[in-house]
């Protein structure tokens, strides 16, 4: 949720930078409604799916949470490559879809909502499939707490890179919060794996890898940690253990490779330009 958070003012901030450079100030309240509509229909979509897959039978139950898994495994993935990827230009980009939506005959300030909207959309979005992923694996009030305890930070952090307080290299960032990620979404993985086996979809490599129950119980302190960041079994299937050393085979060398042969310069002047 730090992660999403500092993305989301990383795009608004960018936005409400160009409409103050280019005197433009007065339009920042729908700035503000393309926020709020965004967070909203996000929270819907969370309430939705979670009041929907209530009525579900415990073999459904655990097919949709195999689903939510997969779905929150493509978003992590995609949110990951996409932002190394699109940080390069999303500045000049931004600023190029403001300019067009006060062109003559644009809609103007109904253009600027549905950018916020669909641009602090796309991570309400991610944040809700990983959230539903991660509290199905973690029941205890601790994961909600972090999720809100990280999203305070990155609008404390937002807020002190705005009024210059702090400066921070987002292409570091970004590319540190991306390979952890990736090691979140490979335990989010394995789990909807289990899930599947357990909604009868899949019986192959049940065998158990290992046993760490005497050594690391996931009901211990530090288990119970592992279990929520990155989906800890003290006895996982083999499969399991398969899919999740493959997944981060593949996805950390793709990951580490495209940063290793991108020019090593930082996300749009990420240190100079003021950003809530």
């Amino acid at each position: 949720m730090l992660r999403e958070g500092i993305e989301a003012a990383l795009i608004t901030g960018i936005i409400a930078s160009y409409l103050r450079q280019t005197g433009r100030s007065a339009w920042m309240p729908v700035v503000w409604v393309g926020i709020f509509l965004a967070v909203a229909a996000s929270l819907l979509v969370g309430a939705g799916l979670q009041l929907v897959s209530a009525e579900f039978p415990q073999k459904a139950q655990e097919l949709f949470e195999a689903l939510v898994g997969l779905v929150a495994v493509g978003v992590l993935v995609s949110m990951v490559f996409w932002m190394r990827k699109a940080a390069r230009s999303m500045k000049l980009q931004l600023h190029h879809a403001i300019d067009d939506a006060f062109q003559p005959g644009s809609a103007g300030g109904w253009a600027l909502v549905a950018m916020v909207f669909f641009a602090v959309m796309r991570e309400g979005l991610e944040s809700v499939f990983f959230l539903l992923a991660i509290f199905q694996q973690s029941p205890s009030p601790l994961a909600p707490l972090g999720a809100l305890a990280g999203l305070l930070c990155a609008v404390a952090v937002g807020y002190l890179v705005y009024i210059g307080g702090i400066r921070i290299n987002m292409r570091r960032f970004f590319n540190w919060t991306g390979a952890f990620i990736l090691l979140v979404a490979a335990g989010i993985l394995s789990s909807a794996l289990r899930n599947l086996h357990e909604a009868g979809l899949w019986n192959l490599w049940q065998g158990r890898a290992y046993d760490l129950s005497d050594i690391l119980p996931a009901s211990s302190p530090l288990g119970t940690v592992l279990s929520g960041l990155f989906s800890y079994q003290e006895a996982p299937a083999t499969g399991e253990v398969v899919v999740y050393l493959a997944f981060l085979a593949v996805s950390l060398a793709l990951f580490l490779r495209g940063d290793a042969s991108s020019p090593a310069r930082p996300l749009p002047q990420s240190a100079s330009e003021p950003r809530p």
